[in-house]
């Protein structure tokens, strides 16, 4: 087997109290087997099925009884027969017996791989358990139990049991005896059980991707240089992404088997000046915006500048946990534990962590994970004290912290200073306090809502069931979301409607008024430059703004505050100039925004009075060119490409259509995160913005 290579057999209760989430348990199941095709595509599954009206396994031919679990698919590679044998289980009418399915499931995994391969085998039983098990042939149900679990330790076989059972399902002493015995499981075997209570909970229960955890440092924790831990490091949670998509291609010959269809992407560099001529990449070297200029930055430059801290995990000190604000903590976070089987380590952190957590201290840690790291990360350590005694060690937690350049103040004034008038009265509190205690996620006696480790990502879980359906139809269209799915996305309406005189109450209890937008206009109804009498809107500080009926551009003047600033204009005779002059002013900080806004105007003039070109096309393509210049130096790049793209919208389809073909022969285009960081637009759609002008222009 490949090091993640897993054997799943799934034991799944289609008795008749099973009936209602069977649809769900075939939309979950059928994941899993999605996400092994892009995961683990060379992943074993079996699938048996207990409860049902007839009886199809090995056992039962060989020893007699195991009735009512049939196998419907013996161990082998995961495949598309899989995911529509698994979409279509048949229900059955018998009391389906857990015990009988689990021992059939082991049976299967043994014949198929004897003693090899340990600890990659699992099994996953869902269930209701509402019936009684049958009572063994020797001895009691416990004791039947202990002896099944030495066979799945014997042979490193994990058990995975997820109980469904809605909350209105009352328990009784079958249900608690069954629960007990699945639980008895984890006393001698690797064992997880699983209480769901709605099909939201089941998707996230069942374990639908096997990712192997690799440590990211294996080292010691420096309390001193004459004190030093040996610990590993994990990764405690990490954000799962999209699949990656490749380029593929349908030029290879139909007849060829062993085409691969992979696109092989090259880049070419050219040169402004002699655009037919590739610069070779010795004649390349990268550079940073200083200001007006760009100074070049060659590898060699960047190995002698670049920070090669030591690799190691030293301690800074302790603080307490108050000082730490929560949303302080960045990225992912980490788990850190004693070395295994050593009994050194596992005291020593134990103590500390049990000291830390008496005093409500936490630690401040220096880490580089690795040798060549450019990078040292500074972060807080808090203690994690086990909940089950002499079987796994205490631990502690790591999150990253950010330095000063990570930080984002917003400072606002506090409710405190308010006036009585803005505060809220005593009912106004009594009914937000109950509308926030009855929309309670986690009611006292019911399992939790929405927890984290059972709930799925829904944009992801979508995706892979689309990908599976536009692997059978190519036309497919992307499906409505699945109620299970819409119940993360949007608030349950049943906990709603359940406490809907509180939402009432809470709306009773504030007034809301609409503040409607109070307009000046100004009674002219012509000035030069407005030749569409439309109506001009007096704006603030004495601007004027046009507006019309549609298609208007939305471009702001100076707030009143930049009264001052309007001294200065974008004139006629050399508009470029001018915009230049007012970017490079730095007495302000503002002039940089008026500047964009005074030539965002300025080109929007000249075209709306150009007629029939008359100059005023290529003037306008200077101030764009100057436009775009000046956004890229001063990091305002979205400036730009919305001013860019809302001309385009505007005038395209006018008589000024011939204007975006000039634009695009000079090849004036949106400006890309390649030629400003702080862009949203990549280079591709820079460059198909680009094609869709051209093709439009002629």
């Amino acid at each position: 087997m490949a090091r993640n290579k897993e054997a799943l057999v799934l034991l799944i209760d289609v008795g008749p109290s099973m009936h209602g989430v069977l649809p769900e348990i075939e939309k979950v199941c059928s994941l899993l087997m999605q996400k092994k095709l892009i995961y683990g595509k060379y992943d074993e599954v079996g699938i048996v099925l207990f409860g049902t009206d007839e009886t199809e396994n090995e056992l039962s031919i060989e020893v007699g009884g195991y009735e009512h679990v049939s196998v419907l698919r013996k161990i082998k590679v995961v495949d598309g027969d899989a995911i529509e044998i698994i979409q279509n289980i048949k229900r059955g009418t018998s009391r389906g017996d857990f015990i009988d399915a689990i021992v059939v499931g082991i049976d299967m995994l043994i014949k198929k791989y004897g003693a090899t391969n340990k600890g990659k085998h699992r099994i996953c039983v869902i269930t209701d358990a509402r019936f009684p098990i049958k009572m063994p042939y020797e001895g009691t149900k416990g004791e039947q139990v202990d002896a099944i679990s030495e066979q799945m330790k014997e042979h490193g076989i994990k058990l995975e049991s997820i109980i469904f059972r809605e909350s209105q399902v009352v328990q009784d002493e079958v249900t608690e005896e069954n629960d007990r015995l699945l639980c008895q499981f984890a006393k001698r075997t690797t064992t997880r059980v699983v209480h769901v209570d709605s099909p939201t909970s089941l998707l996230g229960a069942l374990k639908t991707r096997n990712v192997a955890p690799v440590t990211v440092y294996r080292g010691d924790l420096e309390i001193s240089p004459n004190c030093k831990i040996k610990v590993w490091v994990y990764k405690k949670t990490s954000e799962e992404k999209f699949p990656t998509l490749k380029k593929f291609s349908d030029k290879a010959p139909p007849t060829d088997k062993f085409a691969t269809h992979e696109v092989k992407v090259v880049f070419e560099y050219k040169s402004m000046v002699e655009p037919d001529k590739v610069v070779p990449p010795e004649q390349r070297v990268k550079g940073y915006r200083y200001g007006p200029q760009v100074v070049p930055m060659a590898s060699h430059d960047w190995d002698s500048i670049r920070f090669r801290p030591e690799k190691g995990v030293k301690l800074l000190g302790f603080t307490d946990v108050s000082n730490v604000l929560r949303h302080y903590y960045m990225k992912d976070a980490y788990s850190f534990i004693p070395e295994p089987k050593n009994n050194r380590a596992i005291v020593a952190v134990s103590a500390i962590a049990r000291a830390m957590k008496e005093m409500n201290k936490c630690a401040i840690l220096r880490c580089v994970w690795r040798r060549g790291q450019g990078n040292v990360v500074i972060g807080v350590l808090t203690p994690n004290i086990s909940s089950v005694d002499n079987i796994q060690p205490d631990s502690f937690y790591f999150n990253v912290l950010p330095f000063a350049e990570d930080l984002r103040e917003f400072q606002f004034p506090s409710f405190d200073h308010l006036s009585a008038a803005w505060q809220p009265t005593t009912e106004q509190q009594e009914a937000a306090d109950n509308f926030v205690l009855g929309l309670n996620l986690a009611p006292p006696g019911r399992e939790e809502i929405l927890p984290p480790e059972y709930t799925p990502n829904p944009v992801l879980e979508r995706f892979y069931r689309f990908l599976d359906l536009k692997s059978k139809q190519p036309d497919a269209n992307v499906q409505p979301l699945d109620p299970a799915l819409k119940r993360i996305t949007e608030p349950d309406p049943d906990l709603l409607s359940l406490h809907l005189p509180l939402l009432e109450n809470l709306s009773k209890s504030f007034e809301l008024r609409e503040n409607p937008k109070k307009k000046r206009t100004s009674k002219l109804a012509w000035r030069p430059g407005n030749p569409t009498n439309q109506e001009i809107e007096a704006g603030p500080a004495g601007s004027q703004n046009a507006t019309t009926s549609s298609n208007n551009l939305n471009i702001e003047g100076p707030s009143t505050s930049d009264a001052s600033l309007t001294d200065v204009e974008i004139g006629d005779l050399n508009p470029v100039e001018d915009f230049e002059a007012m970017m490079a002013r730095r007495d302000d900080s503002k002039w940089v925004q008026v500047a964009i806004k005074q030539m965002k105007r300025y080109v929007n003039d000249l075209l709306e009075n150009s007629v029939d070109g008359d100059g005023s096309y290529d003037k306008a393509i200077d101030c764009l060119k100057a436009l775009r210049k000046g956004c890229i130096i001063e990091q305002e790049p979205n400036e730009f490409n919305k001013f860019l793209k809302d001309l385009y919208e505007k005038w395209r389809a006018t008589s000024l259509a011939s204007f975006f073909g000039l634009l695009c022969s000079k090849g004036i285009t949106l400006i890309s995160k390649e030629e400003a960081a702080d862009s949203d637009v990549t280079e591709e759609t820079a460059k198909s913005f680009l094609v869709t002008i051209e093709n439009e222009s002629q």
